[in-house]
């Protein structure tokens, strides 16, 4: 069987009591084998004989010490010490008795926050109130109790929810309750632990209409989302561009000579006799050159 030093999983919390009403401090202790607890004030041991009306309570690892009705003379430092094979452990916190008293109120109210999965988180309030109030942790309405995931943690007026290591199955809707002789107060928060693969929702995509397209195409598919649209385009010929004219053939004179020789046939084609001449081109050449007849 192995051996494990005493430990505090929640310490000993210092208390603010009104006189005459109960003080309690609790601490949370783990250790193997079960530790032996004592209880000090002001570095005495305590028992039924030394302060008479106490009550001394450990089980399950819980260490409670209970005043049912203080007085000015309790005030001090209180002690708790675990011992066992292993080793020891020591939790102090002050016991102050007063006359006056206040609500519970918070300083610092909880904040919601989103974390990644494997993160550390803390969960922070800071409370005040006379006498000292209770300060509890809930998740989804059940109480947490301090533990090696879930620590409870207290300095001063700041009350902390450690949670060491955070799981998606953690999120949800948590809150603390401040309680004392003179009222209650709550205050709430969410948390959102996004797993390791989480993902950004993809955008929605837009529905597209067969005749907004233009594209010469036989055939398209389109995906839309995880489904697939086939669109059968007719294809359409692209329009012919005319060629660009050149200096070495001018399209205009050509154009104009065989215009004017439709409406008003060539002297040229009357001509009855051998083959034309090279003189007889060179006259063709002319009207092609000057558009006329000389």
């Amino acid at each position: 069987m192995s051996t494990q030093a005493p430990t505090f999983t929640q310490p000993l919390q210092s208390v603010v009591a009104l006189e005459g009403s109960a003080a309690t401090f609790e601490a949370q202790i783990s250790g193997s084998p079960v530790p032996e607890v004592s209880w000090f004030r002001d570095g005495q041991v305590l028992s039924t004989t030394t302060l008479p009306g106490i009550q001394i309570l450990f089980s399950d690892g819980r260490a409670v010490l209970r005043i049912p009705a203080v007085t000015a003379a309790h005030s001090g430092r209180f002690s708790v010490r675990a011992t066992n094979g292993a080793g020891q452990a020591t939790s102090t916190a002050e016991l102050l008795v007063t006359v006056e008293t206040a609500p519970p109120n918070f300083l610092q109210r909880l904040q919601s926050l989103t974390v990644r999965q494997g993160s550390q988180v803390r969960l922070d309030v800071r409370v005040t109130g006379i006498p000292t109030p209770a300060v509890k942790f809930y998740r989804e309405g059940a109480e947490i109790q301090s533990s090696a995931d879930f620590r409870i943690l207290q300095d001063g007026d700041l009350y902390t929810l450690l949670i060491t290591e955070a799981f998606p199955e953690d999120s949800g809707t948590y809150s603390v309750t401040a309680t004392n002789n003179s009222g209650r107060a709550t205050s709430t928060a969410e948390l959102l632990v996004q797993g390791k693969h989480h993902t950004v929702p993809a955008k929605k995509l837009k529905t597209v209409s067969t005749s907004q397209i233009s594209v010469s195409q036989s055939r398209r598919e389109i995906h839309v989302g995880e489904g697939m649209i086939t669109q059968h385009l007719a294809h359409k010929t692209p329009p012919r561009v005319p060629p660009k004219p050149t200096s070495k053939s001018p399209p205009s004179y050509v154009s104009k000579v065989t215009a004017g020789r439709q409406q008003s046939p060539s002297p040229v084609r009357h001509v009855k006799g051998p083959t034309p001449t090279p003189v007889r081109y060179a006259t063709v050449i002319s009207v092609k050159a000057g558009g006329h007849l000389n």
